[in-house]
């Protein structure tokens, strides 16, 4: 919902669509089930390639729980056997990851574009892939690590061409075709893409 939205309206949609959720949740759970939660041991990112195994090393005594990178894992240590706890550090050292790959992949497209950038943020959205604000910060979801490395692209030129057209016109989409001609294809994937993302990420 915008921003301004206010809650008495938002109230009057879920009350008059009230049905139409119903039988959508029904529909999703029929087509997905439910996913039980558990740690990850592997963590696959197909944006860049990536395969890491993790490994939980628990101290009691620590307050919290670390991460380190190391020879294709990833470390846990701490406290371990707190969950939320565990998905909080994966999800900074995803941050981390995300912040040394998306960059020069952004640099690179913003040069193909001719479209530039103040600078670039990595965020844990829940249910936006990226933005452009008006002074110029695109913001990326990290969850894109999850997706094909097509779709991230997509997604980089998509924000980037907003700086050229702040609204999804015609002349937007024709933009966008300049440097992704199966723009269409991959804008449905993306809307989809949410189930890409493992269940565990949603748990902080």
């Amino acid at each position: 919902m915008p921003r301004r939205t206010r809650a008495a309206d938002v109230q009057q949609f879920v009350a008059e669509n009230r049905e139409w959720i119903r039988r959508a949740r029904e529909e999703l759970l029929g087509a997905h089930g439910v996913e039980p939660f558990s740690l990850p041991e592997q963590i696959l990112l197909p944006a860049i390639g990536g395969r890491w195994h993790v490994r939980y090393e628990a101290d009691d005594g620590s307050r919290r729980v670390r991460f380190r990178q190391h020879d294709g894992q990833v470390v846990l240590s701490g406290r371990t056997g707190e969950p939320q706890a565990c998905v909080a550090a994966l999800k900074r050292w995803l941050a981390a990851v995300a912040e040394t790959e998306f960059a020069p992949q952004l640099a690179a497209l913003a040069e193909l574009t001719g479209v530039g950038f103040r600078r670039m943020q990595v965020r844990a959205q829940r249910t936006c892939w990226g933005s452009r604000s008006a002074s110029g910060t695109i913001s990326l979801n990290l969850c894109l690590l999850f997706l094909r490395p097509e779709v991230m692209r997509y997604l980089m030129i998509h924000e980037l061409c907003h700086g050229r057209h702040m609204n999804h016109s015609r002349r937007f989409w024709n933009f966008v075709g300049r440097f992704e001609p199966d723009y269409r294809q991959l804008d449905r994937e993306l809307g989809e893409s949410w189930r890409d993302v493992p269940v565990w990420m949603g748990l902080v």
